[in-house]
């Protein structure tokens, strides 16, 4: 992918850590100028209240060779939406790639509670964290992007429709909050595609987030040591794959084929050929299937 975006503007909402970190390095290691967003900078983090900033994301933009650059964003704020993309307009003149990451619910949802006892007000944050931020970036950020042809909007979820149709995932108000982001670029998909722009939904699979490696005890360069607990998490991949994959679609003239599907990093790094930082290709989705559900035990010969 050496510089074949270079030119190129992305902007990756959600981007301080797990899949839009490594979305917005991947895309930088092409040669992109990045606008990074997120709530946590180095003066005040999030609710989440954890160290990564949006600033170290920026950093390692720059680093791997694109121009990384950090605006502290709300995304349920239409103003502060609004003000980011003209400063977008005002430096860049366009907007290419447009990935919708924001999340920030991972401390919402009770994998226990049914509906009716799930905490409300936690479940309806979750919603407006997961759904009316992609709407709202979606309004203001679509009209730049669309004054130049070929833009591509990629809609970051957990699933495959294929998969989220058929499987209950986790929680009401999770389960309601991924296949809204699937429908979102399907619906994208119909007002972009007549209008020469791209819209796709893209899972990452099992993902070695920092928020997951802390969940498991373990690090980047041991996380091998959870799989005595977690066997099934041998399947798992880093950030950086699934930011490879949108790298993949950026760079790709014919993009449009895929306008909106529902890809998944493992089925798109079969398709380009680009692999994880282990130089390995975890398919996730399809061992989810064939292994994991299906009550096999962990094996992921011929599955990365």
């Amino acid at each position: 992918m050496a510089k074949e975006l270079k030119g190129k503007v992305a902007l990756v909402a959600g981007a301080t850590r797990g899949a839009g970190r490594g979305i917005a390095v991947e895309l930088g290691a092409a040669g992109a100028t990045v606008y990074v967003t997120g709530r946590s900078t180095r003066e005040r983090r999030s609710e989440y209240d954890r160290p990564e900033t949006l600033e170290d994301t920026a950093g390692l933009v720059t680093e791997a060779g694109g121009r990384g650059i950090a605006v502290p964003t709300d995304h349920l704020v239409p103003e502060q939406v609004r003000a980011l993309v003209e400063r977008i307009d005002r430096e860049q003149g366009r907007l290419d790639v447009l990935v919708n990451d924001i999340w920030g619910a991972e401390k919402l949802f009770d994998w226990e509670a049914p509906v009716w006892e799930h905490d409300l007000d936690k479940g309806l944050r979750l919603l407006r964290l997961a759904i009316d931020t992609h709407a709202i970036t979606s309004h203001h950020a679509l009209p730049l992007l669309l004054r130049r042809p070929g833009g591509l909007v990629v809609e970051v979820t957990d699933g495959t429709a294929d998969y989220n149709r058929d499987h209950y995932r986790v929680s009401f108000f999770y389960d309601l909050a991924k296949s809204a982001v699937l429908r979102m670029a399907f619906a994208l998909s119909h007002e972009l595609g007549p209008r020469g722009a791209t819209a796709v939904a893209l899972t990452p699979g099992w993902l070695r987030s920092e928020i997951m490696l802390e969940e498991f005890g373990v690090r980047e360069d041991n996380w091998r040591d959870a799989l005595e607990r977690v066997p099934h998490f041998a399947i798992s991949e880093t950030p950086r794959y699934v930011g490879r994959a949108v790298a993949a679609l950026a760079a790709d003239p014919d993009v449009s084929r895929h306008n909106g599907a529902s890809l998944s990093s493992g089925g798109l790094a079969r398709e380009y050929g680009f692999t994880d930082l282990d130089g390995s290709s975890p398919d996730a989705w399809r061992y989810l299937v064939e292994v994991q559900d299906a009550g096999k035990p962990a094996d992921v010969t011929g599955y990365r």
